[in-house]
């Protein structure tokens, strides 16, 4: 069981308990995930297990791409629905050439500021433990790009949107700047990832769905193996010798006739396919295996 199963996380729970669940599932301590999603949110969250979990580094920058709902009328501490208010509530009615604008400082590269209820740490303290003491949080903004932000429907004081972003951007965020921007307040109340990196919302499994294939045995029908993981990286067949060698530290060669000649990352598999390292170039057709699985 080396490779990333896809998982529809549901509501309620957090990440790392979906982790845990995992673990349980694959009988391994060995399982990680790519991207903390809310616990309010639900959709794709990636569990890199086994080996594979050497691989996480190579995941930190991944886009995403999110279906939210933001509710106009007042704000709340924690940016969605689970805070508590934080201005009266007022009687709007959207329109939609004036959301569209206040979502216009939500798009393209710029700072933001994360939710004061959130796991960024201050002191080495999460945000969040702060804001439960009554403590005050000053949080650094942090340059994010919302590549594309669209409003797909609105209804009375909602408005659903699509958000294609980088790592780290907080959809609470944009969607309580909207509010600040409108002067009416807003708050998240929905969000779905419904993808991460290459990994899609079409190809995750609910937990019920995971559970079922592991009381069967059949957990590895979920799997992604390890040796697809990565496709952008050109992946480079080794015989059983190069592959001892590899594993041993040594620099290995590719072949000068492939067309991914001069590229940083190859994949080296083996003979039956698996993949046992990744190597980075040292000269041209020369790599050094910087992960070996």
């Amino acid at each position: 069981m080396d490779g990333i199963i896809i998982v529809d996380k549901p509501r309620g729970w957090t990440s790392h308990d979906v982790v845990n669940k995992m673990r349980r599932f694959a009988g391994t301590r060995k399982v990680g995930h790519l991207g903390t999603l809310d616990p309010a949110a639900t959709g794709v969250l990636p569990l890199v297990i086994g080996r594979a979990t050497r691989l996480a580094q190579f995941y930190t920058r991944n886009d995403k791409i999110y279906e939210g709902v933001i509710h106009f009328g007042h704000s709340t501490d924690s940016y969605d629905d689970d805070g508590a208010p934080t201005s009266p509530e007022v009687s709007v009615t959207l329109d939609r050439a004036i959301v569209d604008a206040a979502l216009d400082r939500s798009r393209g590269e710029f700072a933001q500021i994360p939710p004061p209820v959130s796991a960024k740490k201050i002191g080495g303290t999460p945000a969040y433990e702060l804001v439960r003491k009554q403590q005050p949080v000053d949080l650094k903004a942090v340059q994010i790009h919302v590549y594309d932000l669209d409003i797909l429907s609105m209804s009375g004081c909602e408005a659903t949107v699509h958000v294609h972003c980088s790592a780290g951007t907080y959809l609470r965020s944009i969607a309580h700047d909207a509010g600040q921007a409108i002067g009416c307040g807003a708050y998240l109340k929905n969000l779905r990832r419904i993808a991460s990196g290459d990994f899609k919302i079409d190809s995750a499994r609910t937990l019920e769905q995971l559970a079922a294939l592991s009381e069967e045995g059949g957990l590895a029908q979920a799997l992604v193996p390890a040796a697809q993981l990565l496709p952008e990286f050109p992946a480079e067949m080794v015989d059983a010798i190069t592959a001892g060698q590899i594993r041993n530290g040594r620099d290995f060669r590719v072949s000068p006739f492939r067309p991914h000649t001069g590229t940083r990352f190859v994949k080296a598999l083996n003979s039956e396919g698996d993949l046992i390292a990744i190597g980075e170039a040292r000269l041209p057709h020369l790599y050094h295996p910087v992960l070996v699985l």
